[in-house]
Parts: C-alpha cells; structure tokens; sequence
C-alpha cells in the first residue's frame, strides 16, 4: 500500500532556510552508546507472555486501547519516550527535542534510521504519521490528544517543527510519547484510511525493540528484536517474545502456575492474585497505578437524553446524580477487588499533582458512602418517577474477570435503593468499543490506562470538545480550561486550573468514577527485569524482561 507521497520518500535538503537551536539531551546522541541501539540482545532464550487484553488494529490511528497500544509500543517507534523506571521523557529516536518559539516545538531525528523493511525513516514519515491521524480522526482511535497541534512541517530528512495553536504547551512532550504519538512508514500506511493488520505485518512496517514475525490475531503474537532499532531503550535483553491471548482469566492463571507461559500481564482476578502470592512456583511483580474505572453516560440515549422522547437535561443530570449518590466504592474495591483497587472520588487519581475528591462532597453522604434517601430527593426534586429503567453495559473479556462480579455488585447496588431497575448485559470488546461511540450504550463501563503521567491525561481525552468518549458532552467552558492549564507554565497557577476543571466536570457527571488500581504481573522465578518496566510511565515494554 503506498502513502500520499506517489513517489515514495521526498528528498529534503538539508540546508532548507531553518535555523535549528535545538537542546541536546544527554544520554541522547546519535549513534547509541549506553542507551542507544548498538548492544546486542539477550540470549537467554525465549519469554512467553500471557494476557487476556486484545487487539482491536495495529494500526495507531484506529485503535486506542491497552492492548492495541501495548503491540504498537514494542513494535513503532516514538520521538519521545522514558527510560526504564521513570516517566521522564526525553528524545527516542531523535537526538534533540525543544521548544524553539513558544508555538514552534522542533524535534531533530538520529541520522540513517531504517524501517525494518529497510527504507528510510525520515521527517516525512513523522509528518505523515500526524497528519493522517488528524486526517482519519477515528472515533476509537487517539486523534483528540492532538487538540493543540495546529500543522506538521518535515524541515529536511532529519528536522521536524510542530506547530501548536496556544504557545507553551507543557503537556506536548509527554503526548509525542502517547498512541497519538507512534510514528508509521509512510509507504506502508494509508493517508487517509486504518490499514489492515495484514498489511502492516506483510510490510514490515516496524522500527521498535521489536518487529512482529508471527500475526495470528488475538491468539498468538510472536516478536524478534529489531537489529536496526536506534532509540532510548537500546537493545532489548530477550531476542524472542511470544504474547498468547487468552478469553478465560482461569486459564491464563493455570498456565502462569504451572510454568506453561513466563509472565501473565492482564488481566487476572483479585482472587487469583491473592492465591498467587502465596506460590512459590511464581513471582507477583507490584508497579505503581494509573488505571481508573468509572461509568460512563451516553448524554444522548440514557435516561431523559437528548434523543429520548422524554428528553429533560434536568431529569438526566438526576439520574446520573442519584447513581453517584447509591454506588458503594469501598463495597466494590474490598468485595470485588480485595484491596488491589481503591475508591476513587474524581477524575485524576489519587497521589497525581491536581488530584481533587470532587465527588465526595457533592454526592452519596458526603464523606465517600452511598446515601439512598439523597438520590432519592434528587431524583424527586427533578420530577423523576421511580424505578428509573437503566441499561447498563460492561465489558470481562478487556477489563479482566473481575469486571463480571463488579457491575453484578453496581445492579445490586442500584437495585436494591429502590430508585432503579438495572438491565445488565455484556458484549466482547471488539464490538463492544465500536458500539458504544454508536450510540449503543445509555450506561457502560469503560477503564483508562494513562498515556503519560499527567493530571491533563484523565481530563483533556474525557471532557475536550472532540473526546475520545464520544457520549456528546461539551463544555465550552470545560474545553477552554483544559486548553489553559495545558499551557500554563507557574505549578501552581496550573495546579489550581487542574482543580477546578474536576470541580465543573463533577457538576455535570459525564462519567462516575470508582475506582483506582494498581499494575500487577505474574511470573515465573527465573524471570527478571519485570519491575523496571511496571513504572508510572504505565507501558509494559518486553524489552526489559530477561529469563534465567
């Protein structure tokens, strides 16, 4: 499949009129050395890998999900990424990255980078690959992330300038490390549709640690590190990674105890893990958490939505109130998730600079419990007839076992206030996260998994006017404060936009948040390497897994 450019790469001089005063980072120049590409990978023999998350498409501007992202992120490369046991980013596969005017942010790339099928890995591909994701704007895919990038220059081979709509962007860094950053060859990938899977694989369209050899869709992946990869993460410890798919938590457990797979990363249940940490046959490997849950509504089809023909922006803020003032978090997190979740009371989680509990004041008693008789006056004091009739969707097969037992816990919650009459059905998550951007779900359950470590990173993806979760919320008000606090350079000016930003969207509830967790991955005892990639950076990159 070939790309915009009918004549493939556009030769670009290289004394194209711009001079570039770029900073170079340290531990960034070209040609490798201690966090380049030039040490030779482990040969401590082959890593299984077993998960129950799946793919939806290879492609970075159609998908935007973990296990999409998790493929994508050993496999393309990034122009900014973190080192092992940081969520520090710095330059990846370029040399120098920094603002140049406030509007102007330049990145230079290391000289002579190859794809895998060997052509030339330029500014072109950067500009195309950013182009097109604001080109294709999928629905289930990263393109509202990009909310300040105005346009995309390729200078000459090496020098790319970003220019941004508001100047100072503090969060742009972090997001040209995100699934709106992946970097795609340019004769590979279309410009103005997802390419297919196959297509990807049959062109070899790779530059990460690693590049797939083996495709069998959400059954068995089977990866080789790249020998031409020249990023920050250098040359990853094991030459061979096999990622197995699993549809059943339960087996993915038997196989991690029983030494059939080396490492079970997502998802297994509280209970298993309990279990597990009691084996010595296996290690269970703690990493610091970023993943929320939380409820989201469709403003259009829940109850009183605008679509309905009962329509009352009223009677639904009613409804979404009276289910933040009945939902049990604690009753969730210690039956459901035995302590492995927390509660959680707003949209940045805990323990991240900006984190409010803005829900626990508005809603339930007051101090975090449920309060049946206040969602029962909200619901009265908008004219709201009882039992409201709610359908509520969720997902096991990409949220983990556990999500079975906790929206089970959610209907009994709201069923048992007397307020509500619960429907609650299930669908895989491969139709599933094409039908809730079509209207399909009132109520569902959707997870988030950061992209970079940054209070911006649960609140421009929700809430901006184009976000990811498609439930036709906007705020104007909402959209203009998150562009603000993006580029806001005092921490405290930005701290307390942060704040407030929680305070407005709470107000309104497009979503209810419940709970927060940790990263947990089991593994067999001759496997190492596991906790420098379970890091706030939140990506699990296979390149550090070492066996025996």
């Amino acid at each position: 499949m070939t790309s915009a450019f009918t004549n493939g790469k556009r030769a670009l001089a290289a004394t194209a009129g711009f001079a570039v005063a770029a900073l170079v980072l340290s531990g960034c120049a070209a040609g490798g050395g201690g966090d380049g590409g030039d040490d030779a990978a482990s040969t401590g023999g082959p890593i299984t890998i077993g998960t129950t998350d799946k793919v939806t498409t290879l492609d970075p501007a159609g998908s935007y999900d973990n296990g999409s992202f998790s493929v994508q992120t050993q496999v393309f490369p990034f122009l900014m990424s973190s080192k092992f046991g940081t969520a520090d980013v710095e330059p990846d596969i370029a040399v120098s990255a920094e603002f140049t005017a406030p509007t102007e942010y330049t990145v230079v790339l290391k000289p002579d980078l190859k794809w895998a099928n060997g052509n030339a890995l330029t500014a072109t591909d950067v500009k195309f690959s950013f182009d097109r994701q604001l080109a294709i704007a999928s629905d289930v895919g990263p393109s509202s992330l990009l909310y300040n990038l105005d346009s995309t220059a390729a200078v000459d081979d090496t020098t790319v300038v970003f220019t941004l709509k508001a100047g100072n962007d503090q969060i742009f860094p972090q997001i040209l490390s995100s699934p709106a950053g992946v970097i795609v060859d340019e004769d590979s990938f279309s410009a103005t549709e997802v390419t297919s899977d196959d297509d990807i694989v049959t062109a070899e369209a790779f530059a990460g640690q690693y590049v797939l050899t083996s495709y069998d869709f959400n059954n068995l992946l089977s990866y080789k590190a790249y020998e031409g990869y020249d990023g920050l993460l250098g040359a990853p410890k094991t030459d061979v990674i096999n990622v197995k798919y699993y549809t059943d938590a339960s087996n993915l457990k038997l196989d991690v105890q029983e030494g059939n797979i080396d490492v079970a990363w997502r998802s297994l249940s509280a209970t298993d893990i309990d279990d597990l940490r009691g084996n010595d046959a296996v290690k269970v490997v703690d990493g610091p958490g970023g993943e929320i849950r939380y409820i989201t509504f469709n403003f259009n089809t829940q109850p009183f939505g605008t679509t309905t023909a009962d329509a009352d922006p009223a009677k639904a803020l009613a409804v979404r109130a009276a289910v933040a003032d009945v939902v049990d978090r604690a009753e969730l997190a210690d039956q459901v998730y035995k302590g492995t979740y927390t509660p959680l009371y707003s949209y940045v989680p805990a323990g991240m600079t900006g984190a409010t509990e803005s829900l626990k004041g508005l809603y339930g008693d007051g101090q975090g419990g449920p309060d049946v008789e206040k969602a029962k006056a909200d619901l009265a004091a908008a004219g709201v007839t009882t039992p409201v009739a709610l359908n509520l969707q969720y997902n096991a097969d990409h949220y983990g076992p556990g999500s079975s037992d906790e929206y089970a816990l959610i209907k009994d919650q709201l069923d048992a206030s007397g307020l509500f009459t619960v429907s609650l059905q299930s669908t895989e998550w491969v139709q599933y996260s094409k039908d809730r951007v079509a209207d399909v779900y009132p109520a569902y359950q959707l997870g988030w998994f950061p992209d970079y470590s940054d209070a911006d990173n649960y609140l421009a993806p929700f809430f901006a006017e184009g976000n990811f979760l498609k439930n036709h919320f906007d705020d104007a008000d909402v959209t203009a404060l998150i562009q603000k606090q993006a580029v806001t350079t005092d921490p405290a000016e930005r701290t307390a936009l942060i704040e407030e930003i929680q305070n407005k969207v709470a107000a309104q509830l497009s979503t209810v948040p419940l709970l927060q967790g940790a990263q947990v991955a089991i593994t067999g005892t001759d496997i190492t390497g596991t906790g420098d990639t379970l890091d706030a950076s939140f990506k699990f990159r296979y390149g550090a897994l070492a066996k025996g």
